[in-house]
């Protein structure tokens, strides 16, 4: 039986479980030309024109994604053996419930800049296309750290461990538009249009060059994405330090966000639970990174947490998290519904005989 050859090398190089496996070159340049092959049948076929996403659309293109994502786990199986699909399939799963989150902010900022939804998926292309370019910047500052400096891993341990107790002791998302440094910037330094040009993020106004309001928003997406990659690498990096194995995990879970923000915006109320699951998981990866790290130090062995045991403990907290949620809006969902049937039929019973003066307006959004 013979070993595949990214194993090989990584035990000539005396790179233990989760060390970089030096992928050749052309591996790298044949992974991002995927990437930018199907970002472009996303720009090009899919969103050719600018259209409302409905969530039967989102809920296909979601699909699709996951199980490219998931299906990329075989192809690492084939190529570098068991150990490193567990590393890839791990660190997915970590990307993607991590992802969850950021779902919920885009939803925030489209609904604070009142953005149309039929230019939200424009602008969430952008954003995911920086995402992954900041992504790859981060992965490989990160893996440059840890090995250059050994004590780096208590201070990403500790990090997490910050994390996780925010996240656990949270009830909701927290987010101020109005006041991000970031953004404030941009409204002084460049000029802009008071009102949206279609998906233009820049117009040209009494010959003069301006940006609009969705380039704000571009913006505040990208800030808000370098804000949740210093979470989430750190993270990844706990399971594994291959280069290819963090990006590609994170890349394919990234790929699909824009579909899972069609489907899951203004369900975070459904996913009670959510925040509790992220802390729980990111507080073990940051346990993980600080007994790991005492473990290389000290040479014990029996501190290195196996990834299949990661794997397994994310996706049982994971399934409780969505379980767990799910419970809870049932039991309070169906409450409140029959609270507000018995509401519903004692206005009826009081107001009839009478006719409505006025029907509330729509939200208008600058178009």
């Amino acid at each position: 039986m013979t070993m595949p050859a990214g194993v090989l090398l990584a035990a000539a190089e005396g790179g233990g479980p989760g060390a970089s496996r030096g992928e050749p070159v052309w591996v790298w340049i044949a992974f991002l030309a995927f990437i930018a092959v199907m970002l472009l049948i996303d720009l090009k076929v899919v969103m050719r024109e600018s259209h409302v996403i409905r969530r039967r659309e989102a809920a296909i293109y979601s699909a699709v994604w996951i199980a490219m994502g998931v299906a990329f786990t075989g192809v690492v199986w084939w190529w570098l053996g068991a150990t490193a699909a567990q590393e890839y399939i791990t660190g997915y799963l970590i990307e993607k419930s991590l992802s969850v989150d950021n779902v919920f902010v885009w939803a925030v900022l489209f609904s604070f800049f009142a953005v149309p939804a039929k230019y939200q998926h424009r602008v969430l292309f952008w954003g995911i296309f920086g995402a992954i370019v900041f992504r790859l910047i981060f992965i490989f500052a990160g893996v440059e750290l840890l090995e250059r400096l050994s004590w780096i891993v208590y201070v990403f341990g500790v990090f997490l461990l910050y994390t996780a107790y925010k996240l656990f002791t949270s009830e909701e998302i927290e987010i101020d538009p109005e006041h991000n440094p970031v953004l404030v910037r941009i409204r002084r330094w460049l000029p802009q249009t008071s009102q949206y040009h279609g998906d233009k993020f820049f117009m040209v106004e009494n010959g003069r060059r301006m940006v609009t309001p969705l380039l704000t928003v571009l913006v505040s997406i990208e800030f808000t994405d370098i804000l949740f990659a210093v979470d989430s690498i750190p993270a990844i990096l706990a399971i594994t330090r291959d280069q290819f194995l963090v990006f590609s995990s994170n890349a394919f879970a990234i790929l699909g966000l824009r579909a899972l923000y069609f489907l899951f915006a203004g369900l975070q109320e459904k996913f009670i639970y959510l925040n509790k699951g992220l802390g729980v998981i990111l507080g073990f990866v940051g346990l993980k990174f600080i007994v790991e790290g005492i473990g290389e130090q000290t040479g014990n062995e029996a501190l290195h947490i196996p990834t299949w045991a990661s794997l397994g403990f994310i996706a049982l907290v994971l399934a409780l998290t969505f379980w767990l949620s799910w419970r809870h809006d049932q039991r309070h969902g169906t409450a409140d519904d029959a609270t507000a049937g018995e509401g519903a039929g004692r206005e009826g019973a009081a107001g009839e005989g009478t006719t409505s003066e006025s029907e509330p307006q729509p939200k208008t959004t600058p178009e």
